[in-house]
């Protein structure tokens, strides 16, 4: 079994619509509920979450002798990282298959992409 970190991202609209209805948010948050209670029952749910927004955003540099803080986000862009699901998955294939049940559920894109290695960097230095 690998890892895989399933990014759930956000388009900024340059025309904003509507807010979900009461019943549009009810509809995603079942939607949300199932594929998570899906997750959980297959053994593949590890962790998640979904992310403040972009005002919400800090950046910190370490530079020689301080770190230098600012507000955020790092990178100016139209889409950004909203929420993130980590999974366990038999190959790509299989994340990739997750990967489309969480789109399908969110209604918005999703990057893959697998850990390179598991556990901590100490855990993973020879001697």
């Amino acid at each position: 079994m690998s890892q895989y970190l399933l990014s759930t991202w956000s388009v900024e609209d340059e025309a904003p619509g509507e807010p979900p209805s009461p019943e549009q948010m009810q509809a995603f948050m079942q939607r949300v509920i199932d594929l998570e209670a899906e997750m959980d029952a297959t053994g593949t749910f590890l962790f998640g979450g979904g992310l403040h927004g972009l005002d919400a955003a800090t950046v910190v540099q370490a530079t020689d002798d301080e770190a230098l803080v600012t507000d955020g986000p790092f990178a100016e862009s139209k889409e950004n990282i909203a929420g993130f699901y980590v999974i366990e998955a038999d190959d790509l294939d299989d994340a990739l298959a997750w990967a489309n049940k969480v789109s399908a559920a969110i209604r918005r894109p999703i990057e893959v992409r697998p850990f390179r290695a598991t556990g901590r960097v100490k855990d993973q230095m020879p001697g």
